[in-house]
């Protein structure tokens, strides 16, 4: 779901597409990971893989929404500005002459624009993940939780020109409920439903949803039929995803699963599929998407891929 394969070499879907459309706001990352913890296992889902460091996703632990919890080193109480441009000047003629004569070193390029992006994110970084800065009324539509505040910090680094962000519920357990399922999924649903709604509703009415493109689901889906008598297991065969904006119809269903629900038969859409769609709504040719790399090309959809296009306004 995040990589187009199982091999977790492979470029993220997030550095694909900001290797394919750049960044609108240099002051911050062009990619942004929000996920609660420390999820260093899940690190290969926004990894850069082959393609550019600079593509990576930057990973953000929003458990505390304090800005300078979240950005450690956000501000420099030793130096100034002026001093510290020029300790930045002097490590970029350092890296650039120890780079001649040995060649372009990507993860060394990647370091030091981070360098760059860390310094400049001192002032617009404070200002962009700071919700205080939004008023009772909105944060009390978007609700409580770290997702709620996370949906409300995706909106304020998209209108900012970030170019993609990804939010994860949780850490990887909540919603893998292999026991008390029917407890917890109620609770879990009650968390996230009343953010994405309020997400939906705060970009329409500042006329970002036509152009900004919301993609919700996971990996995959449950099982109909149960395990250790009150949860459910993993199921990839059939699940629901939904997506919002930037030219999806709205109201619309596509795709069936059997009468039990355990696997899609009619209207299929394989993750290539999902992956060719969203490129497409967002101005991309899934097929010209590529980098040269251990001797042949490489894309997001591998090898095939089909824009569904019955879903598109």
């Amino acid at each position: 779901m995040n990589n187009g394969t199982i091999v977790p070499t492979r470029p993220s879907m997030g550095a694909w597409f900001l290797y394919g459309l750049g960044t609108e706001n240099r002051n911050l990352p062009g990619y942004v990971v929000l996920c609660p913890g420390r999820p260093v296992r899940f690190s290969i889902l926004w990894n850069s893989a082959f393609l550019p460091s600079e593509h990576q996703g930057t990973y953000i632990n929003h458990s505390s929404m304090v800005p300078d919890k979240m950005l450690p080193h956000l501000s420099n109480s030793r130096w100034n500005q002026e001093t510290q441009r020029q300790q930045l000047d002097l490590l970029r003629a350092l890296n650039a002459e120890h780079q001649t004569g040995r060649g372009d070193d990507s993860t060394l390029a990647a370091r030091t624009e981070a360098m760059e992006t860390a310094f400049r994110m001192q002032t617009e970084g404070s200002q962009a993940f700071d919700l205080n800065r939004e008023t009772r009324q909105t944060k009390a539509a978007y609700g409580n939780g770290h997702f709620a505040n996370g949906c409300l910090l995706a909106r304020r680094l998209v209108e900012r020109g970030v170019r993609f962000v990804q939010l994860y519920y949780g850490n990887g357990q909540p919603w893998d409920t292999h026991s008390k399922h029917d407890e917890t999924v109620p609770k879990l649903c009650k968390e996230i439903d009343q953010p994405i709604a309020a997400l939906i509703s705060d970009l329409k009415k500042r006329g970002m949803l036509e152009d900004t493109l919301i993609v919700w689901g996971g990996e995959f889906g449950r099982t109909p039929t149960s395990e250790n008598g009150n949860g459910r297991d993993h199921n990839h065969h059939g699940f629901t995803m939904w997506m919002a904006g930037a030219g999806v119809q709205g109201g619309m269903r596509y795709g069936e699963t059997d009468d039990f629900g355990f696997k899609a038969v009619v209207d299929k859409v394989h993750v290539h599929d999902l992956h060719a769609t969203i490129l497409h709504l967002l101005g991309i040719d899934h097929e010209r998407l590529t980098y040269r790399h251990a001797g042949r090309d490489y894309r997001l959809t591998d090898v095939y891929g089909r824009v569904v296009k019955e879903i598109l306004a």
